[in-house]
């Protein structure tokens, strides 16, 4: 097992890591809209989810991947009303390149973020 960590992508904010690499797949940890400071992004699920997916291409890259890689995706969302504005960000983020993804609402997220997004992904 490799730990994966960057400094591109914001710290772990409880006792986990970042991501794993296990046997060239990578498991990333739920990325949440925080910039690599640690600062919440403010603004609707459009801004969220773009921050989100920065944090998993900076995860993924440190992992020697990147979202063309990505298997699956699971999506955790606070407002499932938000769900068609975070599938546009979604989508052009992967382009044609569609992984399987699982989409939930839920009660809470940390630190309130509207959105929150893990993956799973093959190493290069």
């Amino acid at each position: 097992m490799k730990i994966v960590d960057t400094k591109k992508a914001p710290a772990a904010i409880g006792p986990y890591v970042q991501g794993m690499v296990v046997n060239n797949m990578f498991y990333s940890s739920g990325q949440i809209p925080l910039t690599a400071e640690g600062v919440m992004v403010e603004g609707d699920i459009v801004a969220q989810t773009t921050q989100v997916f920065e944090n998993l291409k900076a995860v993924l890259a440190e992992a020697g991947s990147s979202l063309e890689q990505v298997v699956k995706t699971t999506v955790f969302m606070a407002d499932m009303n938000d769900f068609v504005a975070m599938n546009e960000v979604y989508a052009s983020y992967f382009g044609t390149h569609k992984p399987a993804r699982s989409a939930v609402e839920v009660a809470r997220l940390p630190k309130d973020s509207q959105v929150e997004i893990e993956v799973i992904a093959l190493i290069k």
